[in-house]
């Protein structure tokens, strides 16, 4: 027989033993994914931000398609529109989250916090976090060299070149979480947007004593407790001398804000507070 009709032959039957494995172990292994995966990630924003925990859209449909259930699972680029739309995809009933905003606790702006020292490293605050405490010395304060903004897929922060601290733009922010993780001094927080976008909370998160916070932030919390006194409603704490305002407990009297003695409180979108002032002294009934 011709030797390359053998060959022909040999590599032909090669051929489909090969295939009739491959067949085999295709049907073995095969995975068949439930439809109302692509149906719900079609409902989905597509951001692959990350915000719902999950590496992706497509990850976090498939984690509600396996759980059965929305609980513990939102979206916050879409929020509850979305969550309604996926709910009804799954014939789920969704529940309605509060909305969320990002907010930076730091006032150490380049006048309220001087610089003592210049950085000259990689412009990076994971970096000089490692290195340094900082411009104005404030173990806990803003670096101001951007990785919050740097990692926001949704313009939605600034640096801003006066203070040097970055600023959240409330109308494009939705939430998701990248700033907060990439700070590394914690400074940002999601925080209930509250209603008509009111918010209270204090702006700081250095925890130095009193006289050594003022020296290094003149709008430091210094720890007098004050605040904590003051609130109504048990909504404020003191610890590792830093007042911090739970914000579900919170009811904005803003009887917090004036017992502060450095201006750590901020109030949020108030309206401007009446000037009292001082009764006239009438200078007949004095001189009588």
């Amino acid at each position: 027989m011709d030797p390359i009709l053998i060959a022909v032959i040999v590599l032909g039957g090669v051929a489909l033993v090969f295939a009739a494995i491959i067949f085999g172990v295709e049907k073995k292994f095969i995975v068949v994914e439930d439809p109302r995966i692509d149906l719900v990630t079609e409902k989905l924003p597509g951001a692959n931000c990350g915000g719902c925990g999950f590496a992706g859209c497509r990850n976090f449909a498939e984690a509600i398609v396996k759980n059965e259930s929305l609980d513990g699972l939102f979206c916050p680029v879409g929020g509850n529109t979305t969550s309604a739309e996926v709910a009804k995809v799954m014939g789920l009933v969704a529940e309605e989250k509060v909305p969320q905003v990002a907010v930076v606790r730091c006032q150490g702006s380049f006048a309220n916090s001087p610089a003592k020292t210049v950085f000259e490293g990689v412009s990076s605050c994971a970096y000089a976090h490692m290195l340094y405490s900082g411009p104005g010395g404030c173990p806990n304060g803003c670096l101001g060299l951007g990785d919050c903004v740097a990692s926001c897929a949704f313009d939605a922060m600034y640096l801003d070149k006066e203070t040097g601290l970055p600023v959240v733009l409330e109308d494009n922010c939705v939430a998701c979480g990248a700033c907060v993780k990439a700070c590394p001094r914690s400074i940002i927080e999601l925080r209930d947007k509250g209603p008509k976008s009111k918010r209270i909370y204090v702006s700081c998160v250095n925890t130095e004593k009193g006289a050594l916070a003022k020296k290094n932030c003149v709008v430091a919390c210094i720890g007098c407790g004050k605040c904590v006194k003051a609130c109504p409603h048990d909504a404020i704490t003191l610890e590792n001398n830093l007042a911090y305002i739970h914000f579900d407990k919170c009811k904005l009297c803003r009887k917090c804000v004036i017992e502060c003695p450095t201006e750590a409180i901020l109030e949020i979108n108030f309206p401007a507070r009446k000037v009292v002032e001082a009764p006239k002294i009438n200078e007949e009934n004095i001189t009588q």
